[in-house]
Protein backbone atom coordinates (compact mmCIF):
# COMPACT_ATOMS: atom_id res chain seq x y z
CA UNK A 1 0.00 0.00 0.00
CA UNK A 2 1.22 3.48 -0.85
CA UNK A 3 0.04 7.04 -0.41
CA UNK A 4 -1.57 8.71 -3.40
CA UNK A 5 -0.69 12.43 -3.47
CA UNK A 6 -2.30 14.86 -5.90
CA UNK A 7 -1.07 18.41 -6.47
CA UNK A 8 -3.40 20.99 -8.07
CA UNK A 9 -2.22 24.47 -9.07
CA UNK A 10 -4.90 27.15 -9.50
CA UNK A 11 -3.59 30.26 -11.27
CA UNK A 12 -5.58 33.30 -10.15
CA UNK A 13 -3.48 35.93 -11.91
CA UNK A 14 0.01 36.19 -13.36
CA UNK A 15 2.30 38.65 -15.09
CA UNK A 16 4.32 36.23 -17.16
CA UNK A 17 6.73 33.34 -16.47
CA UNK A 18 3.97 31.14 -15.12
CA UNK A 19 6.10 27.97 -15.42
CA UNK A 20 8.71 29.15 -12.90
CA UNK A 21 6.11 30.41 -10.44
CA UNK A 22 4.11 27.17 -10.70
CA UNK A 23 7.20 24.99 -10.14
CA UNK A 24 8.18 26.96 -7.02
CA UNK A 25 4.65 26.85 -5.64
CA UNK A 26 4.36 23.11 -6.31
CA UNK A 27 7.66 22.10 -4.71
CA UNK A 28 7.03 24.31 -1.67
CA UNK A 29 3.56 22.78 -1.23
CA UNK A 30 5.03 19.27 -1.33
CA UNK A 31 7.77 20.20 1.18
CA UNK A 32 5.21 21.81 3.48
CA UNK A 33 2.76 18.90 3.29
CA UNK A 34 2.50 16.41 6.19
CA UNK A 35 0.94 12.95 5.88
CA UNK A 36 -0.56 10.97 8.77
CA UNK A 37 1.82 8.59 10.54
CA UNK A 38 1.23 4.85 10.12
CA UNK A 39 2.41 1.62 11.66
CA UNK A 40 2.46 -1.82 10.02
CA UNK A 41 2.27 -5.07 12.01
CA UNK A 42 2.12 -8.04 9.70
CA UNK A 43 -0.76 -7.34 7.34
CA UNK A 44 -2.45 -4.89 9.72
CA UNK A 45 -1.93 -1.18 8.87
CA UNK A 46 -2.84 1.49 11.43
CA UNK A 47 -3.25 5.13 10.38
CA UNK A 48 -2.93 7.54 13.31
CA UNK A 49 -4.77 10.82 13.63
CA UNK A 50 -2.87 14.13 14.16
CA UNK A 51 -3.94 14.05 17.81
CA UNK A 52 -2.38 10.63 18.35
CA UNK A 53 0.89 11.21 16.47
CA UNK A 54 2.44 14.18 14.69
CA UNK A 55 2.10 14.05 10.90
CA UNK A 56 5.20 13.08 8.93
CA UNK A 57 6.72 15.12 6.06
CA UNK A 58 7.34 13.59 2.65
CA UNK A 59 10.76 12.23 1.70
CA UNK A 60 11.93 14.85 -0.83
CA UNK A 61 15.57 14.34 -1.80
CA UNK A 62 15.97 17.41 -4.06
CA UNK A 63 13.94 20.37 -5.29
CA UNK A 64 13.82 20.83 -9.09
CA UNK A 65 13.31 24.53 -9.86
CA UNK A 66 12.40 25.86 -13.32
CA UNK A 67 14.14 28.94 -14.75
CA UNK A 68 12.85 30.51 -18.00
CA UNK A 69 14.89 32.40 -20.60
CA UNK A 70 13.39 34.59 -23.34
CA UNK A 71 15.30 35.24 -26.58
CA UNK A 72 14.94 38.27 -28.83
CA UNK A 73 16.20 38.99 -32.35
CA UNK A 74 17.04 35.36 -33.09
CA UNK A 75 19.03 34.82 -29.89
CA UNK A 76 20.97 38.08 -29.91
CA UNK A 77 19.47 39.17 -26.57
CA UNK A 78 18.78 36.95 -23.57
CA UNK A 79 16.36 37.75 -20.75
CA UNK A 80 15.73 35.84 -17.52
CA UNK A 81 12.25 35.71 -15.96
CA UNK A 82 10.28 37.44 -18.76
CA UNK A 83 7.09 39.35 -17.98
CA UNK A 84 3.80 38.97 -19.85
CA UNK A 85 4.54 41.83 -22.27
CA UNK A 86 8.03 40.50 -22.93
CA UNK A 87 6.60 37.06 -23.66
CA UNK A 88 4.30 38.59 -26.29
CA UNK A 89 7.25 39.88 -28.35
CA UNK A 90 9.91 37.23 -27.70
CA UNK A 91 11.17 34.96 -30.49
CA UNK A 92 11.65 31.85 -28.37
CA UNK A 93 11.60 30.45 -24.83
CA UNK A 94 13.95 28.03 -23.06
CA UNK A 95 12.98 26.44 -19.71
CA UNK A 96 15.58 24.56 -17.67
CA UNK A 97 14.69 22.63 -14.50
CA UNK A 98 17.63 22.01 -12.17
CA UNK A 99 18.27 21.24 -8.51
CA UNK A 100 20.89 22.73 -6.20
CA UNK A 101 23.32 19.90 -7.02
CA UNK A 102 23.56 21.21 -10.63
CA UNK A 103 21.62 18.22 -11.94
CA UNK A 104 19.46 19.09 -14.95
CA UNK A 105 16.02 17.50 -14.65
CA UNK A 106 14.44 18.73 -17.90
CA UNK A 107 14.97 21.19 -20.76
CA UNK A 108 12.13 22.55 -22.86
CA UNK A 109 12.51 24.83 -25.87
CA UNK A 110 9.59 26.52 -27.65
CA UNK A 111 9.23 29.09 -30.39
CA UNK A 112 10.72 29.45 -33.86
CA UNK A 113 14.36 29.88 -32.85
CA UNK A 114 17.47 27.71 -33.11
CA UNK A 115 19.97 27.86 -30.25
CA UNK A 116 23.66 27.04 -30.46
CA UNK A 117 25.57 25.04 -27.87
CA UNK A 118 27.19 28.08 -26.23
CA UNK A 119 23.80 29.68 -25.57
CA UNK A 120 22.45 26.55 -23.87
CA UNK A 121 25.58 26.24 -21.71
CA UNK A 122 25.32 29.90 -20.73
CA UNK A 123 21.68 29.43 -19.72
CA UNK A 124 22.57 26.34 -17.65
CA UNK A 125 25.19 28.30 -15.70
CA UNK A 126 22.71 31.08 -14.98
CA UNK A 127 20.15 28.45 -13.92
CA UNK A 128 22.57 26.96 -11.39
CA UNK A 129 22.99 30.35 -9.70
CA UNK A 130 19.26 31.13 -9.69
CA UNK A 131 18.29 27.67 -8.38
CA UNK A 132 20.74 27.97 -5.48
CA UNK A 133 19.22 31.33 -4.50
CA UNK A 134 15.61 30.14 -4.78
CA UNK A 135 16.29 26.90 -2.88
CA UNK A 136 17.85 28.86 -0.01
CA UNK A 137 14.79 31.15 0.16
CA UNK A 138 12.45 28.12 0.21
CA UNK A 139 14.37 26.42 3.02
CA UNK A 140 14.39 29.61 5.11
CA UNK A 141 10.63 30.07 4.64
CA UNK A 142 9.95 26.46 5.67
CA UNK A 143 12.19 26.79 8.75
CA UNK A 144 10.48 30.01 9.83
CA UNK A 145 7.06 28.39 9.40
CA UNK A 146 8.06 25.38 11.49
CA UNK A 147 9.54 27.63 14.18
CA UNK A 148 6.40 29.75 14.42
CA UNK A 149 4.19 26.65 14.62
CA UNK A 150 6.18 25.30 17.57
CA UNK A 151 5.90 28.64 19.39
CA UNK A 152 2.13 28.69 18.85
CA UNK A 153 2.10 31.89 16.79
CA UNK A 154 0.10 32.78 13.70
CA UNK A 155 1.09 31.01 10.51
CA UNK A 156 -0.33 30.25 7.08
CA UNK A 157 -3.41 32.21 6.05
CA UNK A 158 -3.94 33.58 9.57
CA UNK A 159 -0.53 35.25 9.42
CA UNK A 160 -1.31 36.92 6.08
CA UNK A 161 -4.52 38.59 7.29
CA UNK A 162 -2.77 41.68 8.85
CA UNK A 163 -2.42 44.72 6.65
CA UNK A 164 0.37 45.31 4.15
CA UNK A 165 0.40 41.65 3.10
CA UNK A 166 0.16 40.77 -0.56
CA UNK A 167 -2.25 37.87 0.06
CA UNK A 168 -4.65 39.81 2.28
CA UNK A 169 -6.17 42.18 -0.33
CA UNK A 170 -6.97 44.64 2.45
CA UNK A 171 -5.82 48.16 3.21
CA UNK A 172 -6.78 50.78 5.72
CA UNK A 173 -8.93 53.67 4.52
CA UNK A 174 -6.86 56.69 3.55
CA UNK A 175 -7.81 60.03 5.05
CA UNK A 176 -8.46 62.78 2.49
CA UNK A 177 -7.54 66.35 3.40
CA UNK A 178 -10.37 68.66 2.28
CA UNK A 179 -8.90 71.87 3.71
CA UNK A 180 -8.35 74.75 1.30
CA UNK A 181 -10.04 72.83 -1.51
CA UNK A 182 -11.70 75.94 -2.96
CA UNK A 183 -8.42 77.91 -3.01
CA UNK A 184 -6.60 75.06 -4.74
CA UNK A 185 -9.39 74.75 -7.28
CA UNK A 186 -9.25 78.47 -8.04
CA UNK A 187 -5.48 78.30 -8.57
CA UNK A 188 -5.86 75.36 -10.97
CA UNK A 189 -8.59 77.17 -12.91
CA UNK A 190 -6.51 80.35 -13.11
CA UNK A 191 -3.51 78.48 -14.52
CA UNK A 192 -5.60 76.52 -17.02
CA UNK A 193 -6.26 77.66 -20.59
CA UNK A 194 -9.48 79.59 -21.22
CA UNK A 195 -12.36 77.37 -22.33
CA UNK A 196 -13.48 77.39 -25.95
CA UNK A 197 -16.56 79.33 -26.98
CA UNK A 198 -19.69 77.36 -26.23
CA UNK A 199 -23.16 78.02 -27.69
CA UNK A 200 -25.32 77.22 -24.72
CA UNK A 201 -28.55 78.76 -26.01
CA UNK A 202 -30.53 76.80 -28.62
CA UNK A 203 -31.03 78.33 -32.07
CA UNK A 204 -34.73 78.68 -32.95
CA UNK A 205 -35.28 78.31 -36.68
CA UNK A 206 -39.05 78.14 -36.68
CA UNK A 207 -41.73 77.74 -34.11
CA UNK A 208 -41.52 74.39 -32.35
CA UNK A 209 -37.98 73.52 -33.58
CA UNK A 210 -34.59 74.07 -31.99
CA UNK A 211 -30.96 73.08 -32.58
CA UNK A 212 -28.27 73.09 -29.91
CA UNK A 213 -24.60 73.55 -30.75
CA UNK A 214 -25.00 75.21 -34.11
CA UNK A 215 -21.87 76.98 -35.25
CA UNK A 216 -19.38 74.63 -33.59
CA UNK A 217 -16.60 73.43 -35.88
CA UNK A 218 -16.93 69.85 -37.07
CA UNK A 219 -14.25 67.60 -35.58
CA UNK A 220 -15.21 64.32 -37.23
CA UNK A 221 -12.62 64.80 -39.98
CA UNK A 222 -13.13 63.55 -43.49
CA UNK A 223 -16.37 61.99 -44.66
CA UNK A 224 -16.74 58.28 -44.96
CA UNK A 225 -16.90 56.68 -48.39
CA UNK A 226 -20.66 56.15 -48.16
CA UNK A 227 -21.19 59.79 -47.21
CA UNK A 228 -19.06 60.90 -50.17
CA UNK A 229 -21.17 58.79 -52.55
CA UNK A 230 -24.39 60.25 -51.14
CA UNK A 231 -22.99 63.76 -51.47
CA UNK A 232 -21.98 63.09 -55.10
CA UNK A 233 -25.44 61.73 -55.88
CA UNK A 234 -27.09 64.80 -54.38
CA UNK A 235 -24.85 67.08 -56.48
CA UNK A 236 -25.69 65.07 -59.59
CA UNK A 237 -29.43 65.31 -58.92
CA UNK A 238 -29.20 69.07 -58.36
CA UNK A 239 -27.29 69.51 -61.65
CA UNK A 240 -29.86 67.44 -63.54
CA UNK A 241 -32.73 69.50 -62.07
CA UNK A 242 -30.98 72.74 -63.03
CA UNK A 243 -30.47 71.44 -66.59
CA UNK A 244 -34.15 70.53 -66.92
CA UNK A 245 -35.24 73.96 -65.70
CA UNK A 246 -32.88 75.61 -68.21
CA UNK A 247 -34.36 73.57 -71.06
CA UNK A 248 -37.90 74.46 -70.03
CA UNK A 249 -37.00 78.13 -69.97
CA UNK A 250 -35.51 77.98 -73.52
CA UNK A 251 -38.57 76.15 -74.85
CA UNK A 252 -36.83 72.93 -75.82
CA UNK A 253 -39.47 70.56 -74.45
CA UNK A 254 -39.31 67.80 -77.07
CA UNK A 255 -36.10 66.35 -75.71
CA UNK A 256 -37.44 66.59 -72.17
CA UNK A 257 -40.62 64.72 -73.09
CA UNK A 258 -38.62 61.95 -74.81
CA UNK A 259 -36.42 61.51 -71.78
CA UNK A 260 -39.48 61.43 -69.54
CA UNK A 261 -41.01 58.70 -71.69
CA UNK A 262 -37.89 56.57 -71.56
CA UNK A 263 -37.12 57.06 -67.86
CA UNK A 264 -39.22 55.22 -65.30
CA UNK A 265 -41.21 57.23 -62.81
CA UNK A 266 -39.77 57.01 -59.32
CA UNK A 267 -42.10 57.72 -56.45
CA UNK A 268 -40.49 59.11 -53.33
CA UNK A 269 -41.72 58.27 -49.88
CA UNK A 270 -41.67 61.94 -48.99
CA UNK A 271 -44.23 62.91 -51.66
CA UNK A 272 -47.83 63.13 -50.61
CA UNK A 273 -50.11 60.60 -52.33
CA UNK A 274 -53.82 60.82 -52.86
CA UNK A 275 -55.75 58.25 -50.89
CA UNK A 276 -58.82 56.81 -52.60
CA UNK A 277 -61.28 54.75 -50.59
CA UNK A 278 -63.11 52.18 -52.66
CA UNK A 279 -66.64 51.53 -51.49
CA UNK A 280 -68.18 48.10 -52.24
CA UNK A 281 -70.80 48.13 -54.99
CA UNK A 282 -74.35 47.26 -54.06
CA UNK A 283 -75.26 43.85 -55.41
CA UNK A 284 -78.58 43.59 -57.29
CA UNK A 285 -81.33 41.96 -55.31
CA UNK A 286 -82.26 38.50 -56.50
CA UNK A 287 -85.89 38.09 -57.51
CA UNK A 288 -87.77 34.92 -57.99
Amino acid sequence: QVWQIRLDLHVLNHDGNIMDAASIAGIVALCHFRRPDVSVQGEEVTVYTPEERDPVPLSIHHMPICVSFAFFQQGTYLLVDPSEREECVMDGLLVIAMNKHHEICTIQSSGGIMLVQDQVLRCSKITAVKVAEITELIQKALENDQKVRKEGGKFGFAESIPNQKITAFKMESTAVDTNNVEEQAEEIIAKADPPSEVFAKPVLHTAGTAQIGEGIENTWGEFEESEREEEAEEEGESEATALECEKMETGDTSTLEETKKDEPIVLSDSEEEDVVILEPQELPRKTR
